[in-house]
């Protein structure tokens, strides 16, 4: 199946050239989510392994919130009354939607404004980009309900983005990191206005999906598995890894295109 007729029940897809947009689309509940639609998320990104025609995905939600985190009265609720292997079908189920985001080969651009908290905010960190606005508000709430903050490779991932001290606080505490606070942070990569962030997460989109997009995945394949090398193993890796993209076709196109003194047009085979 192309992108192009690919339609999710649970949140809105729109194919724009090489870039598709995602969009959590509740916003009279600030786009909480569900078990549908974690389910329709993960298997979203799972099956982008396959889209050839999408280059880079942007992840926004509607009506000035990215997303309020799981509902409270359709998966909260419920998963008070839950037994233990339900639980952990459950915990599997979000955690295997941040992994399908990490694996799919095409760069993840979160556009962010508003509400940003609990499973909204994992999948913002699961995101590779990450634009977002002054007014919004990114919560690892966990805490906050009784949980702990070891949600969906919080863990794992956010003292990477920010560091282990600045994770240890938001992950304790539960509280809101403001939007310049997450820029300064090295959470947000760029802070913008409401009404143009996402305009620029698409544009940033839009320039990554008309780069070398094979090289591209290689690259985020590479700042994932490294996490678990040694600096010997990685150069090593790295070295492998560059060399297969000597043998793609974008790389001789750039070769050529320099002696040309024109820019290069890349195809991403």
């Amino acid at each position: 199946m192309k992108a192009a007729d690919f339609s999710p029940r649970h949140f809105k897809w729109r194919l724009a050239g090489k870039v598709a947009t995602v969009t959590l689309d509740r916003p009279e509940r600030k786009n909480p989510l569900t078990f549908d639609s974690y389910a329709e998320l993960r298997d979203a990104f799972r099956w982008l392994k396959q889209a050839e025609d999408v280059k880079a995905v942007v992840v926004t939600g509607a009506g000035g919130n990215f997303c309020s985190g799981g509902d409270v009265h359709d998966i909260i609720g419920p998963l008070v009354a839950m037994d233990m292997p339900g639980l952990i079908r459950f915990t599997r189920m979000t955690g295997a939607l941040v992994q399908a985001m990490r694996e799919c080969p095409q760069p993840i651009v979160a556009a962010i404004d508003g509400v940003c908290a609990g499973a909204g905010a994992c999948i913002a960190m699961a995101s590779d980009l990450r634009y977002g606005t002054e007014r919004s508000k990114v919560a690892f709430l966990f805490a906050r309900v009784g949980l702990a903050g070891c949600d969906m490779g919080a863990c794992a991932m956010l003292p990477r983005i920010i560091g282990q001290g600045r994770a240890a606080e938001l992950l304790y505490t539960g509280r809101s990191m403001v939007g310049n606070e997450a820029e300064r942070w090295g959470f947000y990569n760029r802070l913008s206005a409401p009404e143009s962030v996402l305009d620029e997460a698409t544009a940033m989109a839009g320039q990554l999906a008309a780069g070398p997009s094979f090289a591209h995945a290689m690259t985020k394949t590479m700042l994932h598995q490294e996490w678990t090398m040694s600096i010997e193993q990685a150069i090593e890796a790295e070295a492998q890894a560059q060399a297969v993209c000597m043998t793609t076709k974008d790389f001789a196109r750039a070769y050529r295109a320099f002696a040309a003194k024109q820019q290069p047009v890349f195809e991403g085979n």
